[in-house]
């Protein structure tokens, strides 16, 4: 696959603090968020309701839904303790997640319980679909094309923008932030036909620092963006490991494979043959299993598979002398990430502790951030990012390029719902955290795409 303008000879420019150095995502310590108060009461508007309850022998708390609603449902600021430590359809706020924020539960339909070794009175829910794909992927971006696009107009607007002395940064800001991704390709394709010039080289000579670093990070392809974050990360001396850890660990088996074709496409390059060459031991391993993009994507969730498969971590970790690295790196590479919910679900009832935290004590290192960032997007993809987000500004200093890139790369996808999570668990919005640590050109532009 080839992309318009953007051979490596040309190359985007070596930003400065690119790749981010220093500022690895830090999982919040258990317990510090608590489950976020859903609007309307529980269960979720148009929900449905909760089945009858299963038997007395089967789930403490036999006879939910009480009369006006399911018994302990979560108030605005924190969730109830959890009935009984483990039963239907709602995340334990405690053991079994270390306090990851969750996204609302959803409901079990369908069928009786099944007889499984392990769960309370040998029973759980009979396999049923997990939650839709729009749920695991994200549901809503910040950014959506515009309507009456006309890619000449807007190609017009920008050369207007940029001829003569000085440049109308906020012209530009105008245009780029409200155009999907393929509108701004357009765009860039009906500069050169109107004008015999190439749009991203007129932008790099008229722009400078983090603003430049955006709005290139906004013209280029998603596919070649991410292709070029990973080639960025292990270029030169040393790797940024976050960086592969955030693009290989979260996104789809198609984003992966379409990224593995561009890497080599657009740099020549066998992006296995650099992990190998940047990495090691069970980190390149499990970099190399993302790399595959053969994730099962079956959105059902089968619930004896999800007990054996906790068993079988279990038994790999918490349960032996020493660390089976395989098996964490098989399962977790593997299952669908509804399936992993309901595994993580399953082994906080067999260890008493939940796998976040099994992960922290069996593994360190990368190995261990990786294994993280695949459990936590699991259980709520648009909180790891708001995570991710955070750490960026938190302190001294912003982690720019982070910054970016999430922002951009998430801005057609999940954005709104990062947004909604990074409130949450912060109690403080994006835009007021990102007004606060940026500035200028930069600070309206990040603002734009990120929206009030």
């Amino acid at each position: 696959m080839s992309y318009p303008g953007y051979p490596p000879s040309d190359g985007y420019p070596a930003f400065p603090g690119y790749p981010p150095t220093g500022q690895e995502s830090v999982y919040p310590p258990a317990g510090q968020y608590t489950y976020p108060a859903v609007p309307g009461g529980y269960p979720p508007a148009g929900g449905g309701t909760y089945p009858a309850a299963p038997p007395s022998a089967g789930f403490p708390g036999a006879g939910y839904p009480a009369p006006g609603g399911y018994p302990g449902a979560p108030q605005a600021g924190g969730m109830p303790p959890y009935p009984g430590g483990a039963g239907f359809g709602v995340p334990p706020a405690g053991p079994g997640f270390g306090g990851y924020p969750q996204p609302p539960a959803q409901n079990y339909a369908g069928g009786g319980p099944a007889q499984i070794p392990g769960f309370p009175g040998g029973q759980a829910p009979s396999p049923m679909p997990g939650p839709p794909a729009a749920m695991v992927q994200g549901t809503q971006g910040t950014i959506r094309a515009a309507a009456d696009f006309d890619a000449g107009r807007d190609a017009e607007i920008l050369r207007k923008a940029m001829k003569g002395f000085g440049t109308d940064e906020q012209a530009i800001i105008d245009v780029v932030a409200n155009r999907s991704n393929d509108q701004r390709q357009k765009i860039k394709a009906a500069f050169k036909t109107m004008y015999g010039k190439d749009l991203i080289k007129d932008l790099k000579s008229e722009l400078s620092g983090n603003v430049e670093e955006l709005i290139l990070a906004l013209f280029m392809p998603s596919t070649y963006y991410d292709a070029w974050s990973l080639r960025h990360a292990m270029k030169g001396a040393g790797t940024q490991e976050s960086v592969l850890i955030e693009i290989l660990c979260t996104r789809t088996n198609q984003e992966i494979r379409e990224i593995v074709n561009c890497y080599k496409s657009e740099f020549g390059r066998d992006i296995e043959q650099d992990i190998r060459a940047d990495t090691s031991g069970h980190f390149e391993r499990l970099l190399i299993s993302m790399c595959q993009g053969n994730r099962d994507e079956n959105q059902t969730v089968d619930y004896q598979k999800a007990q054996e498969d906790a068993q079988r971590l279990y038994q790999a970790g918490e349960g032996r002398l020493g660390t089976d690295e395989s098996c964490f790196n098989m399962v977790l590479a593997t299952r669908s990430f509804p399936q992993l919910k309901a595994t993580v679900e399953a082994y906080s009832r067999i260890a008493n502790r939940d796998l976040l935290s099994s992960i922290d004590r069996e593994f360190s290192g990368n190995v261990e951030r990786g294994l993280k960032t695949i459990v936590q997007c699991a259980l709520n993809r648009p909180a790891f990012f708001a995570e991710r987000l955070y750490h960026s500004m938190k302190g001294a200093g912003t982690d720019d390029s982070t910054l970016i890139r999430i922002v951009v790369t998430r801005s057609e996808i999940d954005l709104v719902q990062i947004k909604q999570m990074f409130t949450q668990m912060y109690q403080k919005t994006l835009a007021t955290m990102i007004a606060s640590d940026t500035s200028g050109d930069y600070r309206r532009l990040l603002l734009a795409i990120v929206g009030q």
